[in-house]
């Protein structure tokens, strides 16, 4: 049975390992100051959301993070081995190939949030926050203070482009591109002295994202598809909407399509089907979380696929009765990371096929495999 939205909506984030205020480029400007070495040098001046300033006087030996979204960045970033604990972890198979060896190895210390004693305790001295003030997701009131965090002596810096989201300072405005996402790529690699590998990750995002941008820049707005996220996980009662300040938006658009949920000021909002039939849109991406094998994974998609054919309410959407089903997994769409660039690809290569060449299976951002989402829809 599945749970109930309210429940759904906090499960879905907690295995989703994102966080419930992911806006990009919501606070202040995720600026780095890099003294002395341009190239990644220390001291390093990181921002939090509010834009108090925090010195990194070197590059820290003993990193923990908040969830699978910060640990992902320190593996792919190569900081890998000096993460000793992380929480909210990552499920099974929901990491890049390339790095879910080294990402299995790193301890657990909380299997939602970290627990404050634990976390003061770790040893650590650099804490990646990408919670922010969200007491519901382990952070803000229930966490360490500022001055505690000093005492244990660790250094306290925010993924900005999830973190800041719920925050006063927070834009209104829905995220459209992921230049917060590749700010904060290249914050944690100077942060971590591996700035040049930080401008590689950018690069290679940026060189996917160009290559989009360049295919669909004839489509006027009015001509690109509706688009609607279904969050099967979070439960088919009722329907979750991906809103505008969530990273989505800005896959979905970076991708040319209309997020048909973009005009809700959230990141998730709690919806209804009534809503859903009244956006009719043109297509449904099938947003599942990798089970952890090709075959599982693929059973969840169609899964989520049957529900939308046999359930009254959506069974006459346009999407449905056209087979428009994006097969791509919730975490490279909901989760702020290097992954998204690809997911752009790939929704984009879907909706607009005659315009996007689909992406090589063999660097899928699903580490499932799964399947090409430009058949999706056959």
């Amino acid at each position: 049975m599945r749970p109930r939205v309210a429940c759904g909506i906090a499960a879905a984030v907690a295995l989703f390992a994102t966080a419930c205020g992911s806006g990009t480029g919501g606070g202040p400007s995720a600026s780095v100051t890099v003294r002395d070495d341009p190239g990644g040098g220390f001291p390093v001046k990181v921002a939090d959301c509010a834009g108090k300033e925090t010195s990194i006087a070197k590059a820290p030996a003993r990193i923990v993070t908040s969830n699978a979204a910060g640990l992902e960045l320190m593996l792919q970033l190569g900081a890998g081995e000096r993460v000793i604990g992380t929480g909210f972890p990552p499920g099974k198979g929901t990491l890049p190939a390339a790095v879910a060896e080294q990402g299995a190895k790193v301890p657990v210390l909380g299997d939602k949030g970290i627990p404050k004693e634990k976390l003061l305790g770790s040893g650590a001295d650099l804490y990646v926050d990408t919670f922010g003030a969200m007491p519901m997701m382990g952070g803000g009131a229930t966490g360490p203070s500022e001055e505690e965090y000093a005492a244990a002596g660790i250094q306290h810096v925010y993924l900005l482009s999830t973190a800041c989201a719920g925050t006063p300072k927070a834009a209104k405005a829905p995220r459209t591109d992921l230049a917060g996402i590749e700010e904060d790529v290249r914050r944690l690699g100077a942060v971590t002295g591996t700035a040049a590998r930080a401008e590689e990750l950018v690069a290679g995002m940026e060189k996917q994202l160009g290559e989009v941008r360049t295919a669909l820049a004839a489509v006027p707005e009015g001509q690109r598809p509706s688009y609607f996220v279904f969050d099967f996980d979070a439960g088919t009662k009722q329907p979750v909407a991906v809103c505008g300040r969530q990273v989505a938006n800005a896959v979905i658009t970076q991708a040319g399509a209309r997020n048909v949920f973009a005009d809700c000021d959230a990141d998730f909002k709690p919806g209804s089907w009534e809503d859903v039939v009244a956006k009719n849109p043109d297509w449904i991406q099938l947003a599942v979380r990798n089970r952890g094998s090709e075959e599982a994974t693929r059973k969840a998609f169609d899964e989520a696929e049957a529900f939308l054919k046999g359930f009254p309410a959506t069974q006459g959407l346009k999407a449905v009765q056209e087979g428009h089903f994006v097969r791509l997994g919730s975490e490279v769409t909901t989760i702020a990371g290097v992954r998204n660039a690809e997911a752009v690809r790939q929704i984009a290569a879907t909706v607009h096929p005659d315009l996007v060449k689909s992406p090589d299976p063999a660097k899928s951002p699903d580490p499932a495999k799964s399947p090409d989402p430009a058949k999706s829809g056959q």
